[in-house]
């Protein structure tokens, strides 16, 4: 039975993505991270994967929270038509940030929001990033902050790794992890008061 009141349920565990709501003055009501398979299918395009992870955790989370707002989001960094992992370990971090140097990339976070009533809405942001060169020190430096742990692209803009980037077209907000201007648009849609 739907609620009389939707709530607002955010479909991530993320921190950054809690900080930067409360950016817009929103709290969820409820964070209720989505238990997806997040593996790109075969040879899926960046921005193919990333809208389509974002309507998958939305779809997952809004089963067992009828009448409620949902919010989801994913983010990817990529290099070409090349989807870079989330660096678990510290060699994937290498890679990555070896593969990042002194070139642009594109970080994608597609935003979905499924109203009270079940209709579900997509944005996507589309922000290019260009890193400086890295030393060797740099890299090394950086991976002895631990910084990159679970983040795309072995890299947060958020904190250290913000002193590489040389060039930034798009959303900030967007490669931390929810773009703020979409994020606005689709929750007033869905009738979410901001503050």
């Amino acid at each position: 039975m739907p609620n009389a009141v939707p709530r607002l349920v955010l479909a991530s565990a993320s921190p950054r993505r809690l900080d930067l709501l409360a950016r817009l003055g929103v709290v969820p009501a409820l964070v209720d991270p989505a238990d997806i398979d997040e593996a790109p299918l075969g040879a899926e395009l960046p921005r193919l994967h990333v809208m389509r992870l974002a309507a998958a955790k939305a779809a997952a989370v809004a089963v067992s929270h009828a009448g409620d707002i949902i919010l989801a989001a994913d983010t990817v960094v990529a290099a070409g038509r090349r989807i870079l992992p989330k660096a678990d370990d510290e060699a994937t971090a290498l890679r990555c940030l070896t593969l990042l140097s002194g070139r642009r990339h594109r970080v994608l976070t597609a935003v979905t929001v499924i109203d009270a009533v079940g209709t579900a809405r997509h944005r996507l942001s589309d922000t290019v990033v260009a890193f400086k060169p890295l030393t060797a020190a740099e890299i090394t430096a950086y991976l002895a902050s631990g910084e990159w742990q679970g983040k795309a692209g072995g890299y947060a803009i958020q904190g250290r790794a913000e002193a590489f980037v040389r060039f930034l077209s798009g959303s900030h907000s967007g490669v931390v992890g929810l773009p703020l201007f979409e994020t606005r648009a689709l929750l007033v849609t869905a009738g979410v008061t901001l503050g």
